[in-house]
Parts: C-alpha cells; structure tokens; sequence
C-alpha cells in the first residue's frame, strides 16, 4: 500500500515528459519562424525596384537567398473595402497612400469583408521555383490574382468555404507554386473575405525545404492526433467493458477535441468532408461546446461531486445543459454572436472547472490536484494562443501551438487521472470480493461442521431405534434448536440485538406481496439519530455504540404486533415495517417512539449525553413487486425532510 502513491507520481510524471516531447517538437517546427525573422533584415538591405502600376517595395530575390521568408515585411494592405474587382483596384495603384504596412492591428480586427493585401517579388538574375503558403486552414474564401510584369497570368479561388478539390495543391495548407525568369517582377493581390481574423501567415518557400518542413509538421500533427484516438478509442472500449460513465464521458470529450484538432488542421476537411464546406464551417463552433459539455460530466463523475458538492454539481449540470442548447443553435447565430458566445463559454466554463478542481483539492479529494493541473495547462495554453493569435503577445511560434501543447498535456493528464481511479476502483471490488469469499468460507465450515453433527445424530439414531426412543426425540429437538440459533445468526444485529438489513429486505418483500394480494396498507418508519457525529466525537465511540443500543431497545419497546419488525438499517439509521398499517397509525407510533427517546437520559463516564431522532414516515397499499422499494424511498426523503425542518421531528412522504 505505501508504494501506490510513489508509482501514480511516476505516471504523472512519465506523462508530463511526453508532453514535454511534443512541446519539443512543435517549438522544432516553429523555430523556421525566428530563423526567417532573423534574416529578414539581411534582405531589406538589398537594392529594390519600384514600378508606376504598384508603390509597394518588392521582395528582391537571388539564388543566394534564403528559402524561406516570412513575407509579412513586404505585405500591404488596401485602405477601402469597397473594391470588389481587381480593375477597380489598380485604378488606386497610382495613389500610395491607398496602401499602407501590414500591421498587428489589422491582423487583430475581426471579419475581412473585400480586403485586399499585396507584395511583390522582383528576380534580376536567376531561374527561380517558388512556392507561396498560408499557413491558416480556416480562411473561409480567398482570391489570388498573380501578375508578371503587370499581366495579369493567373487567378486562383480558395478557401474553406469552397470544395477542397478546387486548391491549386490537395494540401490542408493553402499553397501557390509559381517560376520565376531572371528580370521578372511578380505582384500579388489576394482578395480576402473571412469571418474570423485576418491572420495571413504567408511564406515563401522553396519547394525542397517545404516538402521536408511539410513532412515535419504532418509528422507532429499525425503523433498528437494519434495520441487522441488512442486515448478517445481506449476509453471508449473501458466503457463498454466496464460500463462506467466516467470512461464514456471523457471517451466523447477526447473524441470531440480530436475533430477539433482536425478541423483546425485542416486535415478534417482534406480527408474526410472535401465536399462539404458548410459541413467545415460549422464543425468546429458546434464542437467547441459538446467538448465542454463533455468535460463538465467528466469532471462531475472523476470528482464524485454528487457525493462531495452537491451546489457543484448542479452548476456543472446547468452549464452542461447550456453547452447542449448553445451546439443546437450556434448555426443559426451571426458570426460575431458566436465568437462572443463562444469566448465567453470557454472562459467561464474553463475557469469552473478549475475553481472546482482547487476546491476540491483543499478539501482533500482524491487525485484532484492532478485534475487541477490539467485543467490550468488547458486554460494557460488556450490564453497564450488567444494573445498570440489576436496580436497582443509576439512570439515566434504558430498561435496554434500553446493550445495544441496545452490540449495535449490535459488529456494526458486525465487519462492518468483516469487510470489511478480504474485502479481504485479495482482494488476496492478486490477487497469486497475477498471478503465476501471469507464470509462463504466461513459459512460453508457452518455448514459442514452442522452436516457432520447431523450425520453422527443420524447414525446414533440409527443403532439406538428400538431401544433408546426417548433420547432420539430429544437429540432431534436439541438439532432444531441448533439450526434455528444458526439461522437467527444470519438475521441478528450483532450490536443491537434487532433484525439486520438482510431480514429486513426479505420481510420487506414478503409484506409488500401479503398487502398487494390483500389490499392493506403497508408502513415503512426511517429514524436516524440526530448530530451522531457528535457523540463519537465527544465521547467517543463506546459511547455511540451504546447510545444505538439504547435506542433500539426503546424501539423495540414500542413495537406489540409479532407482525412488526424493526432493523438496523445501517450505520445510526433503524427501519421499521407496520403491516396492515396506514399513515395516521404509523405516525402516532413514530411520534411515540421519538417522544421517548427524547426522554432518555444517558450518562456516559458522568457526561450525559441528548438523544434525538428525526424519523420519516411513507405508507400506501402496495400495487406492483417494485412499489415496496419506492415506498422505502419515499420514507428516506421523508426523514431527510424532516432533517432539513431541523431534526427531532416526524416528517410524512408528501408527493408535493
């Protein structure tokens, strides 16, 4: 048992460093991003070339340059938005001042409506082959006119918006090859109409080192979501195996973020709905909450807060709810709306789940540090990305990648959590079953050791008939009696001397078969002992196991009828069964009962000790096999109503 917390310290931390790894790997990727801002200085430095049709500077390239630039040093973007036409648009080329730098600012606005950006590339001397990237899969429709030398040569028509198969290049990037003849200057205009931001990471690429830096990114793509369908795919048959709700909710979860993954990728769109870009548009504002939902059930099951909060619980469930409602409708909602919607529902429901996980952590609740430190990864990365992407931060990475690291590091974190509960679980099961076999073993020796002393009465019996008729009656009584003593074993309360919980379910379904066959009212009385725990606490628990017996001696006490049963329910609680009894009866012998007990007067070591009861009251003719148990737990909310109404009082099961 020691060792258990060093070994669930080792797999948090195994999975840390894998998740460290894939950080690794994905700063690998973006470090190009430094190296191209690094050397963009270096080509400022060269000779540019302007011409009368465009004022921007031109990128001047030679087969000494890098191979690959980040182009946002040369982008400019058009003043208006009104222009729909390229036409129109190089009527304002003779007017600098309609285009101005590419800036932050204009990257961290929100919807792109006819927006036009441009940059140029000039080649004096060699042949050259290029390749243009824009590395944001979820630009909804993008329009790229390529001029040489002021000709217009090509126009190309992309976007999420469109069907994949339209892409100059199947790639979920949105590429452009082009060559390049000494002495040509190449202009390029992109008509952008996008809903979200306008983040426009163009690259220049030459085609070697794109094909090896693609591979390196699908790569990295292809380990983090083959570590979420593993993950999602292992939960999911734990599920069915065990038919646990925590392993189906975090299974749905991982399978929710996983099409997010994807889709943010692009590789959703590439491979699986190429020809449905609604489908694409969609998908991810939809997703976005049933990934939510999902992680508030699973945080209500991994966290038992049905058992620890219940305030937490029903906050989680109304949010949950909300996230449902949210996914049904977020399509028909402006855009605007939704990323309002969306924004705020992330953050709120982010930081519930990480206040809940904290509190539960000061109150000691199992591997609920581990669930807090998967939720603040998550919450961390999302804000970095958030800052990255709208602007606010500059560092030289993708915006994407915090999140993927920080996504990656909670789920598997949970799935540790995930684990060290399973595990839990398993061992609790383990002990129940040993003792349950202790306790059949033990029964079984009952048995056998009754069957021998039965065998050696029979085969004295058997030589002794004629003769000794007499002592074959009395040694026969004196086997009853040992039977029914045996039997009455089984039944007894060790502590209290009443019938236990076993006898009382049997009697239970005995008496409620006997009331539905003859049409008479069956009672069912719940008493619990009032503030218990103080007892133990004060005066230890000597003295709660005598103030229980106590107790149950005055209830018995009570009960005149052979008919009538009382019980150790289980712990400070006593049921009693009053066949043939209706609600007026049985509370007039509960207010008896309760009366009585407040009466007593204990002295525990010179100390006296109160005793109170609450007691809950539920009778009705019984009408179906399942109505003796629903009578039960109508007398169960009963007493906690009467706990509530606060306690040394008779509550009767009311259904309003």
């Amino acid at each position: 048992m020691p060792r258990a917390p060093l070994t669930h310290y080792s797999a948090i931390l195994l999975f840390s460093l894998f998740s460290l790894l894939f950080c690794a790997a994905s700063m690998a990727i973006d470090h190009d991003y430094v190296q191209s801002q690094t050397q963009v200085s270096a080509i400022n430095n060269q000779d540019v070339v302007d011409t009368n049709d465009h004022k921007n500077t031109p990128l001047r390239l030679t087969e000494s340059s890098i191979t690959k630039i980040d182009l946002t040093d040369w982008l400019y973007i058009h003043n208006s938005n009104n222009i729909t036409e390229l036409a129109t648009l190089t009527l304002h080329n003779n007017n600098k001042q309609n285009w101005h730098k590419f800036t932050e600012a204009d990257m961290r606005s929100i919807g792109a409506k006819n927006t036009w950006v441009s940059f140029s590339i000039y080649n004096p001397n060699d042949q050259l082959s290029r390749i243009i990237a824009l590395d944001n899969p979820l630009l909804d429709r993008l329009k790229l006119f390529h001029l040489v030398d002021n000709d217009l040569k090509n126009v190309e028509l992309m976007g999420d918006s469109l069907p994949f198969d339209q892409r100059p290049l199947q790639s979920n990037l949105f590429l452009y090859p082009f060559d390049m003849k000494p002495g040509e200057l190449h202009t390029f205009y992109f008509k952008i109409n996008n809903r979200g931001t306008l983040n426009i990471p163009l690259v220049l690429w030459s085609k070697n080192d794109f094909s090896h830096a693609i591979e390196t990114q699908s790569l990295v793509h292809g380990l983090q979501i083959g570590i979420l369908i593993a993950i999602s795919l292992f939960s999911l048959f734990i599920a069915l195996a065990s038919g646990s709700f925590s392993y189906s909710y975090y299974c749905g979860y991982v399978m929710s973020l996983t099409i997010i993954v994807t889709s943010i990728y692009g590789i959703s769109f590439q491979y699986i709905w190429p020809s449905l870009p609604g489908l694409q548009q969609l998908i991810i504002p939809m997703m976005i909450p049933i990934a939510l939902a999902f992680a508030l059930m699973f945080t209500e099951k991994v966290m038992q807060l049905k058992y620890h909060n219940k305030r937490m619980l029903l906050m989680g469930r109304y949010l949950a709810v909300y996230c449902v409602f949210l996914s049904l409708v977020i399509s028909f909602l402006n855009f605007e709306v939704t990323i309002y919607l969306l924004g705020v529902s992330i953050i709120l429901i982010s930081f519930t789940l990480i206040v809940f996980s904290i509190i539960q952590v000061l109150k000691g609740t199992k591997n609920a540090r581990f669930h807090a430190i998967g939720r603040i990864g998550l919450f961390a990365g999302s804000l970095i990305s958030a800052l990255i992407y709208l602007g606010h931060i500059s560092w030289q990475i993708l915006p994407q990648t915090p999140i993927m690291v920080g996504l990656t590091f909670e789920v598997i974190i949970m799935s540790a959590v995930l684990a060290m509960r399973y595990n839990d679980e398993r061992k609790a099961k383990l002990q129940m079953q040993k003792k349950a076999l202790e306790q059949a073993v033990r029964l079984q020796q009952n048995r056998d050791e009754a069957l021998r002393a039965e065998a050696q009465a029979n085969e004295r019996l058997e030589q002794m008939v004629a003769q000794r008729t007499l002592e074959l009656e009395v040694t026969l009584r004196e086997l009853n009696e040992a039977n029914q003593k045996l039997t009455q074993q089984n039944t007894i309360d060790s502590l209290t001397g009443v019938k236990n919980r076993s006898a009382f379910d049997k009697r239970l379904a005995a008496e409620g078969r006997i009331s539905r066959r003859q049409q008479t009212p069956l009672a069912i009385l719940m008493i619990d002992i009032d503030k218990f725990k103080d007892i133990n606490d004060q005066h230890g628990h000597l003295a709660g196991d005598h103030s229980i017996k106590v107790i149950a001696t005055t209830i018995s006490d009570f009960l005149k009828r052979p008919t009538d049963l009382v019980s150790r329910f289980g712990g400070e609680e006593f049921a009693i069964i009053l066949p043939n009894t209706d609600s007026e009866g049985a509370m007039q012998l509960a207010e008896q009962v309760r009366l009585a007990i407040s009466k007593l007067s204990i002295d525990w070591e010179n100390n006296p000790i109160p005793l109170f009861v609450s007691i809950g009251v539920s009778a009705s003719v019984i009408e179906t096999d399942e109505h003796p148990t629903l009578l039960l737990e109508q007398a169960d909310k009963a007493l906690y109503q009467a706990k509530r109404n606060g306690r040394n009082q008779v509550s009767l099961f009311s259904s309003e």
